[in-house]
């Protein structure tokens, strides 16, 4: 019987293995019970010759990265790696990934990790990894919302040979996957039974970086099934925090943003395969620029995407509709794309208008950062948030809706008009990982 894991000392990384396709990542509490991980690469072939060490790399890479999903059930003050001891660079990577990855779990629970997540390492440096012969095409994760789908299409105007990818089993996801045309690797991740247990027990839980969990299993699937690169479509808006605690930013997109984007890229060059690139093609955007581009595309994927979270959850209800029009992603889709679609099909989209329902006030105060600091979910910044808002604040259709007329009563005349233009937000930045062969994609988003 699994004992308390509050109680622990050690968070143990036991073993993990790979046989037929299948991923076994096992983990425990002290001396109890492993909780045992299983991811599922559907069609998978041999490791191919020349590759053994890279998978080896990439299956160690991912038992460390998906061990956040139990660790924090009882946060215990040690952390044993077995096998051969990480490397200085690797353990840095990740505590960083663990107390930043929990950083909005760690707020909600008013706890503190830093200082307590140290990962045991040795002072020897690595082998750098070698180059091992990937064929030049992409994996491209989808989501079902709007940021992938514009991700796909960049690729695709371009030509490159490219695969939309995606973990889980969600139908929504598979038919916005299916309306890309691309071919389609769809992974299945079984958590360990006994965490759900632990959690009806009582255990700490909440939010952990589900995208850099993705990020390794693709590391995995990449050097299996042969892809030289992994390409997400993280924007720049996800490396702002949703609020700062106690001197420590708190991102709940920690793991979508340019920094853990940064660290990830290093550390798979250096450890796993010199030629395996990760990147966002997105990363020079903000959330504006991007839903810009989203409506540009005309109607072929306004029926099929859905960027509710409500629809991904592993437990609870689901929406009966691909929007729930109660949550911060709904409202902030809505919000970002209405300056850019025409009125009548964004409310069809969304089955009503969402920015005419006063009893959403506070809801949309808070993506404003109005009294509020932003909510902690995959949303923009506050700043473009009051751009998308006072777009609409000078346009007839929408001026008397219930929440545009409230900003231009009682918000807009506390704000700075110069500092809410729309067009500033539509400017790529520099910063982006975007490999070479895939620089006409990043042009083409402008």
């Amino acid at each position: 019987m699994q004992a308390d894991p509050r109680e622990s000392q050690r968070f143990r990384f036991v073993r993990h293995a790979y046989a037929d396709g299948v991923a076994e990542l096992a983990y425990a509490f002290d001396d109890g019970p492993e909780l045992v991980e299983r991811i599922t690469f559907p069609g998978a072939p041999a490791i191919p010759a020349g590759r053994e060490a890279a998978f080896a790399a990439a299956l160690r890479l991912l038992h460390l990265v998906a061990g956040v999903s139990y660790y924090k059930a009882g946060i215990p003050p040690a952390i044993v790696v077995e096998g051969a001891p990480l490397d200085d660079e690797g353990a840095a990577m990740f505590d960083a990934l663990y107390v930043h990855g929990l950083a909005e779990f760690a707020y909600r629970n008013r706890l503190d990790l830093r200082g307590r997540i140290r990962f045991p390492s040795s002072a020897a440096k690595p082998v750098a990894a070698p180059a091992i012969g990937l064929p030049k095409r992409s994996l491209l994760p989808i989501g079902g919302g709007k940021d992938s789908v514009v991700a796909v299409e960049a690729v695709k105007s371009i030509g490159a040979d490219a695969t939309a990818a995606w973990v889980g089993n969600s139908p929504l996801i598979a038919e916005c996957a299916a309306r890309t045309g691309l071919s389609t690797l769809n992974i299945s991740r079984e958590l360990a039974p006994g965490l759900f247990e632990l959690n009806r027990l009582g255990a700490w839980n909440g939010h952990i970086p589900v995208t850099a969990i993705n990020s390794a299993i693709l590391v995995v699937a990449a050097v299996l099934y042969g892809y030289d690169s992994i390409v997400f479509a993280n924007e720049r808006s996800a490396s702002v925090a949703t609020l700062e605690y106690d001197g420590q930013e708190v991102n709940h997109q920690w793991s979508k943003g340019f920094g853990f984007e940064k660290t990830f890229h290093d550390y798979v060059h250096s450890h796993v395969a010199a030629d395996l690139d990760y990147c966002s093609l997105l990363r020079p955007w903000s959330e504006l620029a991007v839903t810009s581009a989203f409506a540009r595309l005309g109607g072929e994927y306004f029926g099929v995407f859905s960027s509710c979270n409500r629809n991904f959850r592993i437990l609870g209800p689901k929406p009966a509709d691909r929007w729930c029009g109660q949550c911060p992603k709904c409202h902030f889709v809505f919000l970002a794309l209405a300056p850019f679609m025409p009125k009548p099909r964004l409310t069809s989209i969304f089955g009503r208008n969402l920015l005419d329902d006063p009893d959403l006030a506070a809801a949309f105060d808070a993506l404003l950062e109005f009294h509020d600091h932003k909510p902690f979910e995959c949303v923009g910044e506050g700043a473009e948030a009051r751009a998308a808002m006072f777009a609409l604040a000078n346009r007839p259709e929408w001026q008397e809706d219930a929440l545009v007329a409230r900003f231009r009563r009682e918000i807009l005349p506390q704000l700075d008009p110069s500092e809410l233009a729309l067009e500033p937000w539509l400017q790529p930045g520099a910063s982006h990982l975007v490999p070479a062969r895939l620089l006409g994609a990043l042009d083409a988003l402008g």
